[in-house]
């Protein structure tokens, strides 16, 4: 009794100074609150808003509240100054907000008043209690979820933003059913596309997606609102997104992730170099006790293969009585599956798929026994194994005026590249070796890491925050099961190709102050960035990329599927960048807003110096509709990858129109001389200017529409060429220096700023909530995303190539059609999260509209035709899970992605290899073309 009544003391007094600065709580005002405990900072937010507050006074004696600064809404306010501390909003309206301390099995205590007056709180609003169905807490908007990402200094709801800002939380991504992070996102985020398979070689290992139909690398990544590095993989000899260089995020945790927030404009202005399509920010979680666990197992229902086993955990601990660190872990397995058909059988008249050569004009014994079986010869037309071990650290401490904060990601994870079946008799084979052929493979073993470590607090009013960060990926190749021919009897099973390297070191310095101008407020911030950047390649085995004496016409000498990196493709690059930028929002009343940026970036490389520059606005025009617009440009930095990667792979192509034709690829540096040879010139950045309008109409308090149209204009973009091949190439290698029994067999491209693009698209996104015979809550969310592509320039053959023919196109029809035709134009989704006391549906539908793949002419007494140009039709996707919250700490869930086992379009006979049996769909569908896929997972909250 004593204790209580010390409590409700307590809050008489608050009460008493909070009286006076009563307003309605939709209103914007004033706040100046440093960051302190939460025990005293509550009471001063409400006395600053005006809001009766409600929140458990005893239970938040050791959180910490950030500080706020500028003219705001109250609810604004109140997400920054509880960020990070594990309270929640349970009930919001105009007069009344209460909070609860997110803790499982955390019993109901008194919950003390920071308001008006000391009002007692509904019992079904205690903490700890959940909101009911129909309750004020259930029926909050939607779109009132808090984003930092797009708006430097002052946090913002989704539809105050003047900017498209899509919020997808980590239970979302879970509900998804999916690998990784970036899977999880091509089925969330309309306007993000991620292929299952960008092309071959490495590009099956990178998780590569593009947002708004541009490149993987012309988005910007960041975690917690600070710059990711990129992977060291290349998708050197990929079909689509060809020569991007982009940041890998299935190498963070999704146990890690409490939500993501995807900017869907322009903002090289504000962050940098890369973010022409956008910014995507992973915020990670920052609880401070408790945790979750969850494993994970599934296939797919065609073949029983690909099975996919995940374990995944999160915790969080108080570090001393201000402090915190929470700790991700997450182990995933991905086995292979494969949907390769079987060879026809061979003949002494069709040798083609026979193993052996004949004797004597009669099938080889091996052969003629194998005729009636089933002979699948490949076994990785799918998806490839890889194994990974992902874990995340996210930590801060508060030292009293100044925080200090740490996080980072360390994963491991090996990748396994299975090539196509090599004949016995193959010319590319020995026979003394392998008498039964082979199927050579590549295994990647990458280490990733990334540490973050800063400090930020208040001096003469100004919030600053100091970081410095510094991330390496490094991929080490090998081969095995292989060999290369031209060494014979002598030639190694295994090799080591090479190993790649990059790394980032980031340091940034970022001030933001709110004024009140003109009767609002005027967020000023500004910042200071340094940026080191190093690539480096490292050579192979000599024996993998060696020209041995057993060297015949035909064969392609080196480690086959992989030839190693040679001595004078070990190279190694840095270089460093600067940057400067001011940023300004003035929002002069409650209906608008009004930013602008501009940033100063020098590279010390042949990228200079670049001036860009933002600006967006908002108006609402009344309390349900708003309009919002942005203009801004962008540029891209080259790659220091793009400059100096040189590799030699296997890859097959269609060639005169002949499909699935093995090609030898060598990918050369810019500087090398035989690619100056062949016009290689110096690259220089990709800019852009980048232009959206939209409207947000909210017209009841649990519905919300937004509509953004926008266009993207990319000048100088970086690709690389069509594959060069035939005599006249091969000798202009030999004259380069590439020996004369190697050059023969091989096709050339290098990097070049190829093209200038304009991206049209309209992006409709609408969320709305309700209840259903008052005992189900239902979400619906539905995405819908345009866009086309289409080229305005491309630049004339260099010199040297135009001297040799027609023949010789830079950027040919088919590279073409990557960049225009083969990405869907449409792709709509709609999902429903349906919840009825401890049990869950979630149902999503997607629709990815058609694609078409365009390939080069063939020639047939001089008339061109296009035999193998090939459309696919848009298809449906339904996923469903359902889940049961069998106790307070135990969940279980199954379900299933691609329900109904849906395929792409098959590929006409003339596609599918006759000698491999794979080609029968198109490799870079969306859906993939593995089937549905079913799982199930037990969970365990603590």
């Amino acid at each position: 009794m004593t204790r209580h009544f010390r409590q409700l003391s307590e809050c008489a007094i608050v009460a008493a100074t909070a009286w006076s600065s009563q307003a309605a709580a939709a209103e914007p005002a004033s706040f100046k609150i440093p960051a302190q405990s939460m025990q005293t900072a509550l009471p001063l937010f409400a006395k600053q808003s005006g809001i009766q507050l409600l929140f458990p006074y005893d239970q938040v004696a050791s959180l910490h509240a950030q500080s706020v600064n500028g003219k705001m809404t109250p609810e604004v306010a109140l997400q920054r100054l509880i960020a990070g501390s594990g309270l929640k909003i349970t009930l919001s309206n105009n007069s009344v907000i209460a909070l609860s301390l997110n803790q499982q099995g955390q019993k109901s205590r008194p919950v003390e008043v920071a308001s008006l007056g000391v009002t007692a709180l509904p019992f079904a609003m205690q903490a700890g209690a959940a909101p009911q169905v129909g309750s004020a807490a259930a029926e909050e908007p939607v779109g009132a979820a808090i984003v930092v990402t797009g708006s430097r200094g002052q946090a913002r709801t989704v539809t105050d933003s003047p900017t498209p800002i899509d919020v997808i939380s980590g239970e979302d991504l879970n509900r998804t059913g999916r690998a990784g992070v970036f899977q999880a996102l091509n089925t969330l985020v309309p306007s993000f596309n991620l292929p299952v398979r960008a092309g071959g070689a490495t590009s099956t290992v990178i998780a590569t997606g593009g947002l708004r139909g541009l490149n993987p690398d012309q988005a910007l990544i960041l975690v917690n609102g600070k710059r990711r590095h990129k992977t060291s993989l290349i998708n050197a000899v990929s079909t689509l997104y060809n020569g991007s260089v982009p940041a890998d995020l299935d190498m963070i945790p999704t146990s890690a992730v409490d939500h993501i927030e995807v900017l869907r404009d322009g903002a090289a202005a504000q962050y940098g170099s890369d973010a022409i399509a956008g910014v995507i920010n992973i915020i990670l979680k920052d609880d401070a006790k408790g945790g979750s666990a969850n494993v994970t197992a599934g296939q797919n229902f065609d073949r029983s293969d690909g099975e996919l086993y995940q374990a995944d955990l999160n915790f969080g601990m108080k570090l001393g009585d201000d402090g915190f660190a929470n700790f991700s872990v997450n182990l995933k397995k991905q086995e292979m599956s494969n949907r390769a058909l079987p060879i026809a059988d061979c003949s002494v008249t069709a040798t083609t798929t026979c193993f052996y050569p004949l004797v004597n004009r009669q099938l080889d014994p091996r052969d003629a026994a194998a005729v009636g079986t089933d002979r699948i010869v490949t076994i990785s037309y799918g998806v490839m194994p890889s194994r990974s071990v992902n874990t995340a650290l996210n930590a801060g401490y508060d030292l009293g005026g100044v925080q200090l904060y740490a996080f980072g990601t360390y994963s491991q994870r090996r990748s396994d590249l299975w090539y196509s079946f090599r004949y016995p008799k193959d010319i590319n084979n020995v026979i003394g070796i392998y008498p039964s052929g082979y199927r050579p493979h590549v295994k990647i073993d990458e280490e990733d890491f990334e540490f973050t470590v800063g400090a930020k607090g208040e001096v003469a009013g100004w919030d600053w925050d100091l970081s410095t960060g510094y991330g390496r990926n490094r991929a080490r190749q090998s081969s095995e099961g292989t060999l290369n021919p031209s060494l014979g009897l002598l030639s190694p099973t295994e090799f080591y190709i090479g190993t790649l390297k990059s790394s980032e070191f980031v340091t940034s310095l970022d001030v933001t102050r709110g004024y009140n101008v003109g009767g609002g407020n005027l967020q000023v911030s500004a910042g200071a960035q340094h940026r080191h950047e190093r690539y480096q390649t490292f050579a192979g085995d000599p024996a993998s990329y060696a020209v041995g004496p057993a060297i015949v016409s035909g064969m392609t000498p080196g480690a086959q599927s992989s030839a190693g990196f040679q001595p004078d493709d070990a190279a190694s690059m840095s270089r460093d960048n600067f940057a400067l930028y001011a940023d300004v929002a003035w929002d002069p009343s409650k209906d608008i807003t009004i930013g602008a940026a501009t940033r100063f970036e020098h590279y010390d490389d042949g990228s200079g110096d670049t001036l860009i520059w933002k600006v967006n606005g908002r108006y609402a025009a009344t309390d349900w509709i708003a309009f919002r617009a942005a203009a801004n440009t962008g540029f891209r930095a080259p790659a220091i990858a793009q400059q100096i990667y040189t590799q030699t792979t296997n890859q097959f192509r269609t060639v005169n129109g002949i499909p699935n034709q093995l090609l030898q690829i060598k990918t050369l540096a810019v500087d090398d001389p035989a690619a100056i040879a062949l016009g290689a010139r110096p690259l220089q950045p990709e800019t852009s200017f980048n232009i959206s309008a939209g409207v947000v109409l909210t017209p009841l308090p649990n519905f919300n529409l937004t509509i953004d149209a926008y266009q993207i204009d990319v000048d100088d973009r970086i690709t690389i060429t069509s594959t060069l091949t035939g005599t006249a190439i091969s000798n202009i290698l030999i004259a380069s220096g590439v020996p004369a029994a190697e050059a023969r067999t091989l096709t050339a491209q290098y990097y070049t700023n190829a093209i200038d693009t304009r991206t049209r698209g309209i992006d409709v996104v609408a969320s709305y909530k309700h209840s259903l015979f008052d005992s189900v809550s239902m979400q619906w969310n539905l995405g819908f995303n345009y866009n086309k592509t289409r080229i305005t320039h491309i630049i004339d053959n260099p010199p040297e190539l135009a001297a040799l023919g027609s023949d010789y196109v830079l950027f040919d029809r088919a590279r073409r059609s990557n960049m225009t035709n083969n990405l869907p134009r449409t792709k709509l989704s709609i999902s429903n999260l349906a919840t009825m006391g401890d049990f869950t549906l979630s149902s999503r539908l997607t629709r990815f509209g058609g694609f078409k793949s365009f390939q080069n002419g063939v020639v047939v007494n001089g008339v061109t035709t296009y035999p193998n140009d090939r459309s696919y039709g848009a298809k449906w996707l339904t996923d469903l899970e359902a889940s049961w919250q069998v106790t307070p700490l135990v969940s279980v869930s199954v379900g299933a992605n691609n329900i109904f086992n849906v395929y792409p379009d098959r590929n006409p006979a003339g596609d599918i290899s006759a000698t491999l049996g794979q080609g029968q769909y198109p490799g870079t569908s969306p859906i993939g073309f593995t089937g549905g896929f079913y799982y199930a997972r037990v969970g365990l909250t603590f």
